[in-house]
């Protein structure tokens, strides 16, 4: 791998819920103080890094921080953990899985309870999986749990980040594959003709919160959202079914359900990806919606643009991504800034 993988792993194994992102927001901050020329921060938390253009316009590059994770909003007589999910998981995934609860006094290890498949009953197996059902069993007696967890802490996935081949699997990648990709991006550009801000932001898994007003308080000239997308290239899916497909390089993004990217926006985009050689695949997302939207939908029309990073088994604790592909969103993404004047005309 060409990149930096410890960095990589580091991000996504930082936890960081939707509103609760104060340790990812730290990590990133460091690393924008690296690269950048100012580093700033809101009362939302949202993160941003600027590195100061020859000229007034202004690129805003954006990336979720956040993952999906859990609150505590109940715990049993006997000592069990009840959920309310931060973000869409897949319940059906959940059972048996190694979880930490982040108390006030520091964090605990536990388990998602699973119920042995030969005990269940037929009733039982043709059940739906939901979050509000799943438990978080700590090992600890009724008194001892509530001497040291409250309603409202917080729960993450405990998973380690590794390479699998020439992939990537861990939890989070959802979107610490695109902080990342945004962070080398930053490291790479040098003196820049345009302004353009780095902006790591929060609670994109609950409704692109930060990115909203974020958009409104940087007014940027263009905006980049970058995230991951669905690759569906495995058996369970038809080739009508294609969104991505891992190895065939960075995803433009045309539209998902909340946007339609600007079409002179995406077309530059795939023009410097055609004079630099860099892969691309072209997105088309049936369904889900990212930062770009946030961005397109305050203080008036702006430009948008988007880099998705195809990847397998989105909100699960098994995300997985080519390197090649991360590799390819960093340098489509460097050169598209590097080639930003700020005279392109983005009017339709």
């Amino acid at each position: 791998m060409d990149f930096d993988f410890e960095l990589l792993q580091e991000l996504t194994e930082t936890s960081g819920v939707p509103g609760y992102e104060d340790r990812i927001r730290e990590l990133v901050r460091r690393e924008l103080e690296a690269s950048t020329d100012r580093v700033t921060s809101d009362a939302m938390g949202n993160v941003v890094g600027t590195i100061e253009g020859e000229s007034d316009y202004s690129v805003a590059v954006a990336a979720h921080m956040d993952e999906i994770g859990f609150m505590v909003r109940h715990i049993t007589d006997e000592g069990f953990l009840q959920l309310d999910p931060l973000g869409g998981f897949d319940a059906r995934v959940l059972r048996a899985q190694r979880v930490t609860v982040h108390t006030e006094d520091g964090d605990l290890p536990g388990v998602i309870g699973s119920v042995p498949p030969h005990t269940l009953s037929e009733e039982q197996r043709e059940e739906k999986d939901r979050v509000e059902d799943v438990h978080v069993d700590l090992g600890r007696s009724g008194d001892d749990v509530r001497e040291r967890v409250s309603r409202g802490d917080l729960v993450t996935m405990d998973q380690t980040t590794v390479e699998l081949g020439d992939h990537v699997t861990g939890k989070a990648l959802d979107d610490r594959i695109c902080v990342f990709a945004m962070l080398e991006a930053a490291r790479r550009i040098e003196n820049p003709e345009v302004t353009i801000h780095f902006a790591a932001t929060v609670q994109e898994e609950v409704g692109l919160r930060g990115a909203t007003a974020l958009g409104g308080d940087l007014d940027p000239d263009l905006a980049v959202a970058l995230d991951v997308t669905v690759a569906n290239d495995v058996p369970e899916f038809d080739d009508a079914d294609y969104v991505t497909e891992l190895g065939d390089g960075t995803a433009i993004k045309l539209k998902d359900s909340s946007v339609i990217t600007n079409p002179k926006v995406h077309r530059r985009l795939r023009s410097v990806a055609e004079d630099e050689e860099i892969p691309y695949q072209l997105e088309i997302l049936p369904a889900g919606g990212t930062d770009t939207a946030g961005f397109q939908n305050t203080r008036g029309a702006k430009p948008v643009g988007a880099l998705s990073v195809p990847t397998r088994y989105l909100h699960t604790v098994t995300e997985s991504a080519h390197v090649d592909d991360v590799s390819a969103t960093i340098d489509l993404l460097t050169a598209f800034l590097e080639t930003e004047t700020g005279e392109h005309d983005y009017t339709l």
